[in-house]
């Protein structure tokens, strides 16, 4: 009987040291869950897919849909460019490319898929913000030599069409109806979570609400469904160029997910980003976010580059 060939496990394994390098930074969406990060294994769907670019002696590559714009709420957020908590969490993505480098020599890349003009006049940021903060991000990158990041917004796939042109068409090809997604939340706590969630983040947001409480509630709610409806949308125009990537995601995820969600940057709340929030050095060194008029309950504002970048605590060295 001719002796059978062992299969060439050698992809899986470097594909599981890849992703063990990223499972202490996984951000779950599962109850109770221990600190304990779940075995690559319990990640099929990312472990597949970085084991086709090993096979292929590619590049990893993750794509990321993230940093859209700081929130429109002065009290949460420094101003409307990228500041200290967006430095820290592109270093953080950087790094984690490098440490990917140092196992696997062809390394990894992360697209970050700027969102914000996906949804901006569903959240009240106006587009030439949105436009300054994702040029800021790729000077950022630039400066600072973070090569293993690129980034990606809708001027990059439909041009130089007018915003909501660009808009429409996304929505127009690959959005979910409103009934698909009341549905969906029926169905799915995890869905609805999201839903909840951006609700609150819109109702936070609102600015010059002249109605009552109650009525922004209610417009926040249909809002929230049309930011989700988009970024469904986005998610497959990303998933159509990059249809081999693995998907990063910067809300809690489920393991197991076909997304893995990822944390930036330590923060109180499962939800926080750099965007809804700024950044605080504590004492001993380590940086938290929160809103900035938390942030300055707690310590003294620092400038850089003539802008507002984060907070000290007071008594930190």
């Amino acid at each position: 009987m001719p002796p059978t060939t062992a299969p060439d496990t050698a992809p899986t394994r470097i594909g599981a040291e890849i992703l063990n390098r990223l499972l202490p930074h996984h951000r779950t969406a599962d109850p109770g869950r221990a600190p304990v990060p779940a075995p690559a294994e319990a990640f099929p769907h990312q472990l597949r897919r970085i084991t086709r670019f090993v096979r292929d002696g590619a590049p990893v590559v993750f794509t990321l849909p993230a940093f859209p714009c700081k929130s429109p709420n002065p009290a949460k957020v420094l101003g409307h460019l990228p500041d200290q908590g967006e430095r820290l969490s592109l270093n953080f993505l950087n790094t984690l490319c490098t440490d990917i480098e140092r196992i696997y020599p062809p390394g990894a890349h992360v697209i970050i898929c700027s969102d914000g003009h996906v949804f901006g006049d569903l959240i009240g940021v106006p587009d030439h913000h949105i436009d300054a903060y994702a040029d800021e991000l790729r000077l950022e990158m630039g400066r600072s030599g973070l090569d293993r990041l690129s980034v990606l917004d809708l001027r990059d796939v439909l041009g130089d069409l007018p915003h909501d042109t660009k808009r429409a068409r996304l929505h127009a090809r690959h959005a979910p109806t409103v009934e698909a997604l009341r549905t969906e939340f029926r169905a799915d706590e995890q869905a609805l979570a999201l839903y909840r969630g951006i609700t609150r983040f819109l109702v936070e947001d609102t600015a010059d609400w002249a109605g009552t409480r109650s009525a922004l509630q209610r417009a926040c709610r249909q809002r929230a469904y049309g930011v989700i409806q988009r970024s469904r949308a986005w998610g497959d125009l990303i998933a159509e160029h990059h249809p081999h990537a693995v998907r990063l995601s910067i809300h809690p995820q489920p393991v197991g997910a076909p997304k893995f969600g990822v944390r930036l940057l330590r923060a109180p709340d499962a939800w926080t980003t750099p965007w809804h929030s700024a950044a605080l050095r504590r004492a001993d060194g380590t940086w938290t976010l929160m809103p900035r008029r938390q942030a300055a309950r707690v310590g003294r504002l620092v400038r850089r580059g003539g802008r507002d970048s984060h907070f000290e605590q007071n008594g930190a060295a």
